[in-house]
């Protein structure tokens, strides 16, 4: 009650933030959608129809959840797919999908907004992915007699103390789940310190594991390239999921590159995609011809060396790390924690990161032990990086040749997961399969 008071009081300023995010990313408010007005022709696909219901808050969690979108799909092909996100760009990957039969934004959580998605979605089942937590959900979901399982859950390090803190707040929320799946035995740990029933907690391992992708052929790969129109003479430096801050690091040191002779083309992928212009204008500064990925379909000529690619478009990233020769992974230059960076390794293309990778510690660990990437402690170290990989095609091709093998040792999380949803559904809300999956 207290809660949901809050929450009330709080309502000038939900509305004011949802619309200044939107309107300052160039992107319609969801309104409608984030109270629980859902389209009447969306629902229709969905109708008459058992539905299981995804939540993952943005990219990362929705690209997590692909394995596992597919298992479902397969094992349930009676079944329906929606599935719901937060952000603007968790939405745009999530349509691009070929799984969900049902794309939604994630109703803001007052309980007559999230009884009214209910209404309208009818899940069977709702799988909630990594850690996202929200008390009114969750009671009408219990309240409704709708199983819930939290998929890839985790809890960071930077996040523990502050659950922590606040156990006696997220005890009866975390008790509602049917069944939590974490990453590790210290993720299962972390929760039911927090509160979590020990008999529903279940080690399940990390779906990012199950990246169900393969490098590409040769002729795949010059393909690909024509396609973004990439030279196949050319040197890519690929920097995916890049937040402010680390651009200049990366340009910098593609302009050394560039300037001691060598053919480089860099293409920069911001992690959102409305910094477009800011990196434009870091790239210009620094003499690079800026092309963005939303122009490519006008132009007739091939990129050259001197001109960046600007992808200024979510959903292609994995496009881009399979056509690269070199790949920096953002948000570790910076105290941001860091982004997969099993999704460069499982191409075979090798991977260069910064120290500040506290969201994927476990996978960075396993990266550095199978020596599939670097980590650099600055921008001058992956500038060192770039000159030495560069001019070593054979140290680069064992990097890329370890991240497949680290890739098939690991695995067999969406078959774990996928066991404990099974039993959830044939034993309903009462499901004790927890304690019952190894």
């Amino acid at each position: 009650m207290i809660y949901s008071f809050v929450l009330l009081l709080a309502f000038p300023g939900v509305v004011c933030y949802h619309l200044y995010r939107s309107l300052s990313r160039g992107r319609r408010p969801a309104f409608a959608e984030r109270f629980g007005f859902i389209p009447a022709a969306e629902t229709a696909k969905v109708e008459r129809q058992g539905t299981i219901w995804v939540h993952g808050v943005s990219v990362g969690e929705t690209m997590a959840a692909r394995p596992l979108l597919i298992a479902l799909k397969k094992r349930y092909p009676e079944k329906k797919l929606v599935i719901s996100n937060v952000t603007e760009t968790g939405r745009e990957v999530a349509r691009k999908l070929s799984e969900p039969d049902l794309c939604i934004y994630f109703p803001f959580d007052y309980r007559f907004a999230v009884a009214r998605s209910l209404r309208k979605i009818k899940p069977e089942l709702v799988v909630v992915v990594e850690t996202e937590i929200w008390p009114n959900f969750m009671d009408e979901l219990r309240r409704q007699g709708i199983p819930s399982v939290l998929v890839n859950g985790r809890i960071s390090d930077r996040s523990l103390g502050r659950y922590l803190k606040l156990s006696w707040f997220f005890r009866p929320v975390l008790e509602k789940f049917t069944v939590l799946c974490m990453q590790s035995a210290e993720d299962s740990r972390r929760i039911i310190s927090i509160g979590a029933p020990a008999e529903r907690v279940v080690v399940a391992n990390n779906l990012k594991y199950d990246l169900m992708v393969a490098p590409l052929t040769p002729v795949e790969r010059d393909a690909l390239r024509e396609r973004y129109l990439i030279p196949s003479d050319v040197f890519v430096v690929v920097a995916g999921s890049t937040h402010q801050g680390e651009d200049e690091s990366v340009i910098a040191a593609c302009r050394v590159l560039l300037d001691s002779g060598n053919k480089v083309i860099p293409v920069l992928v911001p992690r959102h995609p409305e910094r477009s212009a800011e990196v434009a204008e870091l790239l210009r500064k620094s003499g690079f011809r800026g092309t963005l990925r939303s122009t490519l379909e006008e132009r007739q000529t091939l990129l050259a060396p001197g001109e960046a690619l600007l992808v200024d478009r979510v959903g292609e990233l994995m496009n881009f790390y399979s056509l690269a020769d070199l790949v920096f992974v953002g948000g570790s230059l910076v105290p941001t924690g860091g982004h997969n960076l099993l999704e460069p390794a499982s191409l075979g293309v090798p991977v260069l990161f910064g120290p500040h990778m506290s969201n994927f510690r476990e996978i960075t660990a396993l990266v550095l032990e199978a020596e599939a990437g670097i980590q650099v402690a600055d921008g001058g170290e992956l500038l060192t990086l770039f000159t030495t990989l560069l001019a070593d095609d054979d140290r680069r091709s064992r990097l890329g040749h370890n991240g497949l093998e680290l890739m098939a040792r690991l695995g067999g999380s969406t078959d774990r997961h996928m066991q404990v949803i099974e039993r959830v559904f044939r034993r309903g809300a009462a499901c004790r399969a927890p304690g019952e999956v190894t």
